[in-house]
């Protein structure tokens, strides 16, 4: 059905306009006279406000719905707090056994908290799905409004009907005394005394200042927009990294997802004397610093491990404390632990014949990053597959529990004579406790009666003192965030600090008629009402300019 949104001036507006475009008078039938008038958005039509709307208008109306946006942020919020109940699953240096880690500390909560997910709430897809939700609220909101507002705005008409003028909470009504014009010019220079940008008309007056407040809102939804859609980029892995290397003294480790490699070329670590410490941590050992030396290599070929030896160039150095990281081209190396608990790093086995008591070798095994043929005397030995933590998964398969040498095993497989040609399997374990632990022997019972390989005398192997555990960061987005956050406190300090004021003036014969609107600060409007009024004659009370609605 047609809607007749034709004022009596003359003026066709818009569907869904409140008030006329050209002279202000109200559209609203229903609407008292006495009533005062709904300034929102200057009365301009919206396209949520369409009288029969189609799906697309539906789903512009859903999300343009100041109510549904809230009620978005409470349920965001929310999630978010469960996130803080217990700690997320990335503030852990190893993401082995959580469930259990989850249980065993906190018990039937913590298993119901793993279950639900909520260990990684912030990563999860309802949450980002919350955050998109609401950019998208944001959008919608900001759109369905600034449009129509900046276009009442940018084509306000200078004479108002007189109802718009005596239907605004700040009215006067009011005889002038001598020429009319010499009047308005008094009220027009009192105005701009008070800094109004002033314009005149026909006989009528538009006074109006601070009008760029107006735009507070909308800059601190752009604001928010440009925060979340930074949030949302540190889910892309090129764009946010937050890991953890461990690294013994000396040892070069590569930084997962990149081509970068950091070696510890000396660990140092220096406690607290007795005499520093106050008498009930005497005899304790407190750590006073602890840094790494740390060399950051760029790979620029050979990078996977099927392309052979990587070619390493050195890119930075920097020795590493706490709250002074190594820092290149975006990627940040913290210090954030250390182990002095020896660590093992290489062993140097050798290689038995039982069948005639031979022994060859020594060759070197290191535990990370090792050869991967080694030659053996007349034997050959190819490995297949090390494990840093050696266990076996319900499957039955072996598995590694963790990427740190507590329990290492290999697997080779052995060719030389008296075994069969296309070689024979070979578990190794260098520390004897894992040997007795997972019986070296029964894994290696169809080769254990004619070879064995073992470590013979503790001179054979090297450990490592001191590891260290480094924090890898790279957030590309937080300068984004920055930018976000600085854009919406914009917004709230252009809406906060400055009031949107405008005063419409008529004048018919003798006969004064004014309006005058803001969105914050009455009292102050009618101040400056009342001092304009007073400088072109008309003394008044402020008080008496509240209009409260009730003015005929």
């Amino acid at each position: 059905m047609f809607q007749n949104t034709k004022c009596e001036c003359g003026h066709q507006n818009p569907a869904g306009t409140v008030l006329c475009e050209a002279c202000g008078r109200s559209l609203d039938e229903g609407g008292a006279a006495e009533e005062l008038l709904e300034m929102r958005y200057d009365g301009a039509a919206r396209r949520s406000q369409k009288s029969h709307p189609s799906v697309l208008d539906r789903i512009w109306n859903f999300f343009s719905s100041v109510k549904i946006a809230v009620y978005m942020i409470v349920i965001t919020l929310i999630g978010a707090s469960l996130g803080t109940i217990y700690p997320q699953e990335n503030t852990f240096l190893t993401t082995q056994d959580l469930g259990d880690y989850y249980r065993d500390t906190y018990g039937l909560s913590g298993e119901i908290y793993y279950a639900l997910g909520l260990s990684h709430t912030f990563e999860s897809w309802w949450f980002v799905s919350l955050l998109v939700l609401i950019g998208t609220s944001l959008v919608v909101c900001s759109l369905d409004r600034v449009l129509p507002l900046y276009r009442a705005l940018n084509k306000q008409q200078i004479r108002k009907h007189e109802s718009f003028l005596l239907r605004q909470r700040a009215a006067y009504r009011g005889d002038i005394e001598g020429d009319p014009e010499a009047w308005t010019d008094r009220f027009e220079q009192a105005a701009r005394k008070r800094r109004y940008k002033v314009i005149r008309k026909d006989g009528a007056l538009l006074a109006e200042k601070h009008r760029f407040s107006r735009w507070g809102p909308y800059i601190n939804h752009i604001g928010l927009i440009v925060f979340l859609l930074a949030v949302l980029a540190r889910a892309v892995p090129a764009w946010q990294m937050d890991q953890y290397v461990t690294i013994p003294e000396g040892d070069t480790v590569r930084i997962e997802d990149t081509n970068y490699f950091v070696k510890n070329e000396k660990f140092t670590v220096e406690f607290y004397g007795d005499e520093e410490l106050p008498a009930e941590l005497k005899g304790t050992l407190r750590a006073k610093l602890y840094r790494t030396d740390a060399v950051l290599y760029e790979c620029r070929s050979g990078c996977t491990a099927a392309s052979g030896q990587p070619e390493l160039v050195e890119v930075a150095r920097h020795p590493i404390e706490v709250n002074s990281p190594l820092e290149y081209d975006g990627l940040k190396l913290y210090q954030f632990d250390f182990d002095n608990k020896a660590v093992l790093r290489e062993v140097k086995p050798v290689v038995i014949d039982k069948a005639t008591g031979e022994t060859y070798g020594p060759f070197t095994l290191k535990m990370r990053d090792p050869e991967t043929t080694f030659e053996v005397g007349p034997y050959r030995l190819e490995l297949k597959q090390n494990f840093m933590e050696f266990a076996i998964g319900e499957d039955g398969n072996p598995i590694t529990k963790s990427r740190d040498p507590k329990a290492p095993a290999f697997i080779f497989m052995v060719y030389g004579p008296g075994l069969d040609e296309k070689g024979e399997p070979y578990i190794y374990f260098p520390m004897q406790k894992d040997k007795a632990a997972f019986s070296q022997d029964k894994l290696n019972a169809a080769i254990a009666d004619r070879l064995e390989i073992k470590v013979n005398g503790m001179e054979n192997v090297s450990f490592v003192e001191y590891t260290t555990f480094l924090n890898v960061r790279k957030d590309l987005a937080m300068p984004y965030i920055w930018v976000g956050l600085g854009i919406s406190m914009l917004g709230l300090v252009m809406g906060a600090y400055w009031h949107h004021r405008r005063i419409w003036l008529r004048v018919d014969g003798s006969r004064a008629t004014i309006g005058a609107h803001t969105n914050k600060n009455w009292y102050g409007m009618r101040a400056d009402l009342a001092a304009a009024l007073k400088a072109a004659g008309n003394e008044t009370d402020p008080k008496s300019l509240d209009n409260g609605g009730n003015r005929t």
